[in-house]
């Protein structure tokens, strides 16, 4: 019995090794396998879509430089990269790649030629609600109606993409370089996009980050509607119809962007409520370099409005806005208020700067002696009245002027600044 229990004694130390070993390698094959495999992929008809139809979750399906066939769908979680000179061609039709998988990847690929049809919503890239945190990024598309639309994933990341959007077709008809609908958490960043209809359009969404992206030769830059407590930061607009369009949206955080050149207007806010809009330049070009549009309790503090025809057009449905410590600079009419209420552009002693006041400062406080009004009964009158600009250097007019300037009670209501600025605040975009 003895010889016995020693002969067993090897076999159980063995079988303890194993046991050790087995725990010590575990770890290191379940990460082998949550990598998952490299999965080469040759620009060959069905090639794309039969490696899609093999592959597992955490695979990586490596494009070779060349022609891929679309459409292609991806409905597992994996990445789907190229290499220099990879093309996925949609021919023509529908959506170029669909992705309907959480976590899945596009990246380095050119992708051109959806379908034609917005009813369809064709795209390069179309992400599905059921691709929550998918990136697309680093990508670039052409030829597509609409570049990567976002239809109701949860954050995504659209980022370092180059979207070229069609020029044969009217722009209405056009689709957009980003859409965007109910996709909350959402992040576009860091794109240029350009032709097309609007750079950036969303809808219906919340808690979104659109930050860093230039936008040009687009009806509008960027496009929000019913979209709430989100983020339009450090982007670029030049060139289009319209800069900012924002609409129907509460909560929004707006600050450092730049309108430059673009046509119409720089910033348009209508029904935009309870928004903080700060550190933005809008300059040389637009009609109207700011629109205001039943847009209530916001806060809009040190932009600087420069070159426009009008600086601002302040509608008399625009309740309780703070608007101070902004540059108003070189546009034609810096304010078009056509109303009689009076509304006090400053908060806690600072007003704004007018660089058409010919204002003193005494005291040296950087605060004139004397409130600014922008506007005086005669451009009432004209605003009204159009036909009143051939009377504009008439006598009758410049009495009208002299006395209202030397009687205040003679104003019409309107726009005062009671603490304009001697000098404009600094801004952080040159």
């Amino acid at each position: 019995m003895q010889a016995r229990v020693h002969a067993l004694k090897p076999t159980a130390r063995l079988a303890a090794g194993l046991v050790g070993l087995a725990c010590l390698l575990a770890p290191l094959l379940i990460s082998q396998s949550a990598m998952g495999a490299t999965i080469p992929v040759a620009p060959q008809a069905g090639a794309l879509a039969g490696a899609l139809a093999r592959a597992r979750n955490g695979d990586t399906l490596v494009l070779a430089p060349g022609i891929h066939q679309g459409p292609v769908s991806i409905d597992r979680s994996v990445t789907v990269t190229g290499l220099a000179g990879t093309i996925v061609d949609g021919g023509g039709h529908g959506r170029v790649i669909t992705v309907a998988a959480p976590n899945a990847t596009l990246r380095g690929l050119t992708v051109i030629n959806s379908g034609d049809k917005l009813s369809t919503e064709d795209s390069g890239i179309f992400v599905t609600a059921a691709a929550d945190g998918a990136i697309i990024e680093n990508n670039r598309l052409e030829e597509n109606l609409i570049g990567i639309y976002l239809k109701g994933p949860e954050n995504a990341q659209v980022r370092g993409n180059t979207i070229i959007g069609r020029r044969d077709l009217r722009m209405n008809e056009r689709g957009n370089g980003v859409q965007l609908w109910n996709t909350p958490g959402s992040v576009i960043e860091g794109n240029d996009v350009r032709f097309g209809r609007d750079g950036i359009f969303v809808t219906t969404s919340r808690n979104n980050v659109f930050r860093n992206n230039r936008l040009q030769d687009l009806r509008f830059a960027v496009h929000y509607m019913y979209t709430n407590d989100s983020e339009v930061s450090g982007n670029i607009s030049r060139d289009n119809h319209t800069g900012y369009a924002i609409m129907f949206s509460n909560a929004l955080r707006i600050r450092g962007n730049l309108s430059e050149g673009d046509r119409d207007r720089g910033l348009l806010l209508n029904y935009a409520n309870n928004s903080n809009i700060t550190g933005n330049v809008i300059r040389n070009g637009p009609e109207k370099c700011v629109f205001i549009y039943n847009a209530n309790m916001n806060r809009i503090d040190g932009n600087r409005f420069e070159g426009c025809d009008i600086g601002i057009h302040f509608t008399a449905g625009s309740e309780r806005n703070r608007i101070a410590n902004n540059a108003f600079i070189g546009s034609r009419t810096q304010v078009k208020y056509v109303g009689t209420r009076h509304v006090e552009w400053s908060a806690d002693g600072r007003g704004n700067y007018w660089s058409d006041n010919t204002a003193f400062d005494l005291d040296g406080d950087g605060i004139a002696d004397r409130p600014y009004h922008p506007n005086d009964l005669v451009d009432q009158i004209v605003w009204r009245h159009p036909l009143a600009k051939m009377l504009l250097n008439s006598p009758a007019l410049q009495v009208l002027r002299w006395s209202q300037s030397e009687f205040p009670a003679l104003h019409p209501g309107g726009v005062t600044d009671s603490a304009p600025l001697m000098s404009a605040p600094e801004n952080s975009i040159n």
